[in-house]
């Protein structure tokens, strides 16, 4: 007998149930096809890319799994400017390396993110002071409301900070390829902090491609943040919660020792910084036996240790937002999507 595929062979967590109908897409063709056949059953749709922001239901899911595996990238140099035409379900860290190593700079900062291209600007993916906001041209998706082929410029993305267009309307758009700007120059600036210190440089000193994108994979290897097989602290989905973004007035109740960014909604606070002062510690667990952990490396993480369920890992993001919410009066948003539940 056959057993039926899982959602947890999808997923970094390694968690989720098992899947009534599972379509592997390896062409737009099919993938519109698949999303379209099962629009028109009125049957429920998942998509999942690398399955890196993603949590799924014990119970599996009721409906069409898509699995996005197309492939594609083209290259169009212009003087300086690097027009990249990629497809959907192309590795994102696999894009990053091929660009450091062509010497096109505006992703390097990127490095080491689990995933596929198409996810990325739902995400707006970002880390150590980029975020493809600042390199998408263009998205060409499947819009499922008019079942038509859609061109949306970056401004029609509405990106934000972890959010945009298709974050807010997740089931309209099926991204199907992403058009990125990048620079041709070996090397790029480092607009982040942390990894000036790690690089020994300044804010705003420029460096060369190859070297930004080791610092990166580094400080994200000692997060737990890099995927590795042997590493049950990587068997996760990333940082679980977003930086909460509050209000001045709001800003000024919590200790001056908590870092802060600026933002155009507010102020960012340092979600790992109010976990920890929440009491929450590396690998904190709910019960003894529980599977569900916080990461050894990183309390931004959440991590399955080993045969965790779903409901264990809600069951600790959970009690991580209450300790935040009563002592900082503040209420964590968790990132991955929630999937069968």
């Amino acid at each position: 007998m056959t057993s039926r595929p899982a959602l947890a062979d999808l997923t970094t967590f390694r968690i989720g149930g098992p899947i009534d109908s599972l379509v592997v897409a390896t062409t737009e063709l099919e993938l519109i096809e698949a999303v379209r056949a099962a629009d028109e059953a009125g049957t429920r749709v998942l998509l999942i890319g690398g399955g890196s922001n993603l949590l799924c239901s014990d119970a599996g899911f009721d409906g069409t799994v898509i699995a996005i595996r197309t492939r594609g990238l083209e290259v169009v140099e212009i003087g300086t400017r690097v027009e990249l035409t990629v497809a959907a379900g192309e590795s994102w860290d696999a894009l990053v390396s091929r660009a450091v190593g062509q010497g096109w700079s505006g992703i390097e900062a990127l490095s080491g993110i689990p995933g596929l291209v198409g996810a990325t600007p739902v995400q707006n993916v970002g880390a150590y002071g980029q975020d493809v906001s600042q390199v998408i041209r263009e998205v060409r998706a499947w819009d499922r409301t008019t079942s038509a082929l859609v061109t949306l410029s970056a401004s029609d993305c509405e990106f934000g900070y972890r959010s945009s267009l298709y974050k807010r309307e997740p089931d309209r758009f099926v991204v199907l390829e992403v058009v990125f700007e990048l620079t041709a120059g070996d090397r790029g600036s480092v607009e982040y902090s942390q990894l000036a210190r790690q690089l020994d440089v300044n804010v705003g000193d420029e460096l060369p491609l190859a070297r930004i994108r080791e610092a990166v994979l580094a400080l994200r290897r000692e997060k737990g943040m890099v995927l590795d097989d042997d590493d049950t602290d990587t068997w996760s989905a990333g940082s679980f919660f977003t930086n909460p973004i509050i209000d001045i007035v709001t800003a000024t109740t919590v200790p001056g020792d908590c870092p802060r960014y600026p933002s155009d909604a507010g102020v960012k606070l340092s979600a790992a910084w109010l976990i920890e002062n929440a009491g929450i510690e590396r690998g904190f667990g709910v019960s003894a036996d529980s599977r569900a952990r916080v990461s050894t490396k990183h309390t931004l993480a959440l991590t399955n240790t080993g045969g965790a369920t779903a409901a264990e890992i809600r069951e600790l993001a959970d009690v991580m937002r209450r300790r935040v919410l009563e002592v900082f009066g503040i209420e964590l948003v968790p990132e991955p999507q929630l999937a069968g539940f």
